[in-house]
């Protein structure tokens, strides 16, 4: 039997008819959770249950590289809040079908040829027996909760009554996943095999064995002598960690993300009553989750935008492909010595120039030290620390950078340095080589100037630590030629980051929309509004730490000397410069109260040796103003809208390319809040309608920087995507 997203083949076995369910959506790269894929199973699954008697066996199967990528996202998209009852009558239809095919009596396999993740995986739990492809590649797991959703195919109520009530955790609230061999130790696979070839033989082998086992056809929870693993929540150990739980929980998602909470839920829950009432449970929660806007926000983002980041779809086509292998840096400071680490752990031979060896040294130290700590956990080898080592050449000598293809310039933010040397170093490229600055505030297009090739010129925006930091924003000048942005997406690719790609202005996108989320709080505080209410509400929030904190990070001196560049700028334009409010401030703590920041000993934090930082407690005396009224879902509007009204600007003035760039860069590089889907989304999410009201009353309390143009409400609408 063949149908539009899956075939049924029989085989004639010594011990009687095998029957093999294979996954293969016609004409798409995976197998997804579409309605017809629901339609198609219901059809295949009532043929089985109606030849069950003479079935001996039954193994399912993939026609594509995974076995199943999950549930049909699009479809999620479309959802509204009153689509509730509807979405949980389909998670019960198609649970109905998996609960049919594993209680029909006979042994099933689940032969994993490749990833399963999601309701991929909730399909393979299906089989009464796993056999998976012994490959590192491989991925499986329950990683809805970083989509926003729940697990709602089964996944919740098998895993926790597999794993346990505190096994499980790991895999269903932090969406944890794991290979086959982990798979194979948890006993959640039961066999690997070294070929493909190998899978549906293994399956068959195991079948004819269990022949005349009635337990072999039946799930551990179906046994009469299941016991749940650790415990049910009556268990006084269990029951005792499942008191902070909720509160360890909340204190993580500060309330912002309903995933957690409802898995969390569904599994107590779950654990209380009889399988398929648990298995209903779990579906009313997913069917509450599913509609909520977190969920369709987080969709967006960390599924469609981040794989449109992710496939560069912004590098030019025409270009062919670039692989980096001799990369120049000037610079060994903290970027500096965090590039040379990205790159010679991917491979790339480094040169690390300062302006003496023991400045250079200082910089490799950095990678030395990282690698250490990596061999002591096991995560590295010696000879691997090593090889990484040995692709890192510090040096003093301008004339080591000869014949790379890319020299990256990290040294401080002053464009008299800057240019002198870019002018110095540029001369080693190889021929056909490029040149990048590292800068997060100068405009690309006015220190190409210093560049004999201003086509081959181009920012290359690394965020720290660079380790860490995923996001690589990639800056056009002006004359920038479409073979330098595409070598270098490739170049940030290749360090396994995500490249996005703005055009040039100052502060770009993620340095000035987070300036403005700084600056908005340090104006608040300007205001006479308390500091610690400012720092709380950010968290609550979603921002990983409140603005004052940043800015003493970041250094308040640094803030000031952008200041001051920015000026000298606007002057040699002929142009006066207006500082914000809180550019205001902030120049105040510094001249007036010589808080620096927390790299000079304090800012609007103290530091006290060995002990937690605080806020300053001066700032109470010369800031706070008792009769100054605030409100802190006001103070949350403040934060948000202002990072959301400047992406909205960039876009408007063509410094942003896409909203899916917007998203991604907004997130990972600045941390705007991962419920809302990005700075973008969180406009899209509510709808403009919504947004431009609370921002024209915003901008009619707290001034321009609230303001919409005609032409930023004209391109938001225009860009709202459509699903």
């Amino acid at each position: 039997m063949i149908l539009q997203t899956l075939r049924l083949d029989t085989l004639e076995l010594p011990y009687g008819r095998v029957a093999v369910l294979t996954f293969d959506a016609q004409g798409a790269p995976v197998n997804t959770m579409s309605l017809q894929w629901q339609d198609d199973l219901e059809t295949i699954t009532q043929h089985l249950a109606a030849e069950r008697a003479s079935l001996r066996g039954l193994i399912l199967a993939s026609a594509k590289s995974s076995f199943f990528a999950g549930a049909d996202l699009k479809s999620v998209m479309r959802m509204k809040p009153e689509d509730g009852p509807a979405a949980f009558a389909q998670i019960e239809r198609m649970k109905r079908q998996f609960r049919t095919l594993e209680t029909l009596g006979v042994p099933v396999v689940s032969a994993l040829n490749g990833s399963a993740l999601g309701g991929g995986w909730e399909l393979a739990l299906v089989g009464h027996h796993r056999v998976a492809l012994k490959d590192a590649k491989i991925q499986f797991g329950l990683p809805e909760v970083t989509l926003g959703l729940i697990p709602g195919g089964g996944g919740i109520t098998k895993m926790t009554r597999l794993l346990g009530l505190m096994g499980a955790q790991p895999f269903l609230i932090e969406g944890k996943l794991f290979g086959p061999a982990e798979a194979l130790e948890l006993g959640l696979v039961h066999e690997l095999v070294d070929t493909p070839e190998a899978l549906q033989a293994q399956a068959l082998r195991w079948i004819g064995g269990v022949q005349g086992q009635p337990s072999a056809a039946q799930q551990p929870w179906d046994r009469k002598d299941y016991r749940l693993p650790g415990g049910t929540p009556a268990n006084p150990k269990i029951a005792q960690g499942l008191v902070v739980a909720p509160a360890m929980l909340k204190k993580k998602t500060r309330g912002l993300y309903p995933a957690p909470e409802a898995i969390l839920a569904a599994m107590v829950e779950g654990a209380l009553v009889d399988f398929d009432t648990a298995m209903r449970i779990e579906s009313r929660y997913l069917a509450r989750v599913m509609v909520t806007p977190v969920a369709r926000n987080m969709i967006n983002t960390f599924f469609f935008d981040l794989n449109a980041v992710k496939a560069a779809q912004s590098r030019p086509r025409e270009v062919p492909r670039f692989t980096p292998r001799r990369v120049g840096i000037l610079g060994a400071g903290m970027m500096g010595a965090g590039i040379a680490w990205a790159q010679a752990s991917r491979g790339i031979h480094t040169i690390l120039k300062d302006v003496t060896q023991a400045k250079a040294e200082h910089g490799k130290a950095y990678s030395v030290d990282l690698s250490a700590a990596r061999v002591a956990k096991g995560r590295m080898t010696e000879h691997e620390q090593a090889a990484l080592l040995a692709r890192i050449e510090a040096t003093e000598r301008v004339d080591d950078l000869r014949g790379c293809e890319l020299i990256i310039e990290a040294v401080f933010e002053n464009r008299g340095l800057k240019a002198e040397v870019t002018q110095e170093a540029e001369p080693m490229l190889e021929p056909g080589g490029f040149f990048a600055s590292n800068t997060s505030t100068l405009p690309i297009s006015s220190l190409a100037q210093a560049s004999a090739q201003p086509q081959k010129f181009i920012g290359i925006h690394f965020f720290s630590p660079v380790d860490k930091m995923q996001l690589v924003e990639i800056i056009r000048g002006r004359q920038t030629d479409d073979e330098t942005v595409a070598r270098a997406f490739d170049y940030v690719r290749a360090l396994g980051k995500l490249p996005i790609l703005v055009n040039d202005a100052r502060g770009f996108y993620t340095s000035r929309t987070f300036g403005t989320y700084v600056m908005e709080g340090a104006a608040m505080l300007g205001e006479g509004i308390p500091a610690p209410v400012i720092e709380n509400a950010a968290v609550q929030a979603g921002m990983p730490v409140g603005p004052l904190a940043v800015l003493d990070e970041t250094s308040l001196a640094l803030s000031v000397h952008v200041l001051d560049q920015t000026r000298a700028d606007f002057a040699a334009e002929g142009k006066t410069y207006e500082p914000t409010p809180g550019e205001q401030l902030v120049e105040r703590m510094v001249k007036e109260f010589h808080g620096l920041g927390r790299a000079a000993g304090g800012g609007f934090y103290d530091y006290p040796p060995g002990q937690k930082k605080r806020l300053w407690p001066e700032l109470k005396t010369f800031f706070e103003r008792p009769e100054r009224a605030w409100d802190v879902q006001e103070v949350k509007d403040r934060l948000l809208w202002r990072q959301s009204i400047e992406t909205a600007r960039c876009l408007a003035e063509g410094v942003l390319n896409t909203v899916a760039e917007a998203n991604i860069g907004s997130i990972f590089g600045i941390g705007f809040p991962a419920w809302t889907g990005g700075a973008l989304q969180f406009i899209y999410g509510m709808g403009v309608d919504r947004f431009f009201e609370r921002a024209d009353a915003l901008a009619r309390a707290h001034g321009p920087g609230f303001a919409l143009s005609p032409e930023v409400r004209a391109t938001l609408r225009a860009r709202e995507p459509r699903w």
